[in-house]
């Protein structure tokens, strides 16, 4: 249904009862001057008068509501939140429009009121996902640490067990955490090559059991500016993805585009040789939830970890795309700007 907009046709339109009622009291005015002998002329003066009359005061009450709606047809196309359409809308002058104008200011204060209660509700689902992070991550790391005192053919299988179980943990925090992002972080430089060892490293088990080898071919020297926590997040996400999708190689490898310029960046490209992605898929990929059919296909896929790797990634203004092709393997590019006024 069309959105309904103020204009003369639809003023007319939709005061078609009271043109209908003035047009009938013309005829009236003018058919009671010929009963009184007034003559033709005079019919016709005192019903053009009669029209004259009507004409003015609807001319004068659609200047009177155009403004308005006008206005307020205006302010809903460039309000960004709640709150500003009082700001950008005058009271008017008409009945009618001032009730309109004192609903909407209502309907503001009840949507400020919800904001603020889902706001309250979302501080207190996060503070206690942060609180289950912690509390779970104390027992993990005591069933760690008794894993690597037991002897057995079942050991790899429970320290494999035990480190994606952390994963999901982690992943549960940066969730919780997703819709206030922006307070968290830190950038600052940080070593390239060992960040994308540490992220391998906290996943060493997943990638053995999943016989998925990273080759790390990246500079010791080489530094880009970032969260160094929620990079290895980052890649570590990037890394397990590889490895449960059948990839024997993962390889990282970094350059420079446009040096000496001001749009001048590392770019860092994770390219495994795993199933791939339908292409079908490929435009969802960083959707929160989408698992694709690969996903769907493999039954343990949640959808948030290439999620989280847009979203930390956008907080701290790095560009992250991927390219595949199905059977061969998959490209993640993660785009670092030298120069932090432009964004990617």
């Amino acid at each position: 249904m069309p959105e309904p907009r103020f204009t003369a046709a639809a003023f007319l339109r939709d005061h078609a009862a009271v043109l209908v009622l003035g047009a009938t009291c013309a005829a009236m005015v003018g058919t009671c001057c010929l009963l009184l002998g007034v003559g033709e002329e005079g019919a016709l003066a005192m019903a053009g008068i009669v029209v004259l009359a009507l004409a003015a005061g609807l001319a004068v009450e659609y200047l009177r509501r155009r403004r308005f709606w006008q206005d307020t047809s205006q302010a809903i196309d460039l309000v960004e939140r709640s709150g500003q359409y009082e700001s950008l809308v005058d009271e008017p002058a008409f009945l009618e429009g001032r009730l309109a104008h004192s609903m909407a200011e209502r309907l503001e204060q009840m949507a400020n009121t919800e904001l603020s209660d889902l706001q309250d509700a979302n501080h207190i689902y996060r503070d206690y996902i942060e609180l289950w992070v912690h509390e779970t991550k104390a027992p993990l790391a005591a069933a760690r640490s008794m894993a690597s005192r037991v002897q057995g053919e079942s050991v790899d299988t429970l320290e494999s067990l035990l480190e994606q179980l952390e994963n999901q943990v982690e992943q549960a925090l940066y969730c919780a955490r997703s819709s206030t992002l922006q307070n968290d972080y830190l950038l600052r430089e940080v070593p390239l090559a060992a960040t994308v060892r540490e992220a391998c490293k906290r996943h060493a088990r997943f990638l053995i059991d999943h016989g998925t080898i990273p080759r790390i071919c990246i500079d010791d020297d080489l530094a880009v500016i970032a969260d160094e926590g929620w990079l290895v997040f980052v890649l570590g996400q990037i890394a397990v993805n590889s490895a449960q999708y059948e990839a024997t190689e993962l390889r990282f490898t970094a350059r420079v585009e446009d040096p000496e310029t001001s749009r001048e960046r590392t770019v860092l490209e994770i390219r495994d040789n795993g199933i791939g992605i339908a292409p079908e898929d490929m435009p969802r990929i960083f959707d929160r939830g989408f698992t694709g059919r690969n996903g769907r296909h493999s039954g343990t896929a949640t959808g948030m970890g290439l999620y989280l790797v847009a979203t930390l990634c956008a907080s701290m203004g790095l560009g992250v795309c991927a390219a595949s092709e199905q059977g061969e393997g998959t490209r993640v590019m993660i785009t670092f700007p030298h120069d932090r006024r432009h964004k990617l």
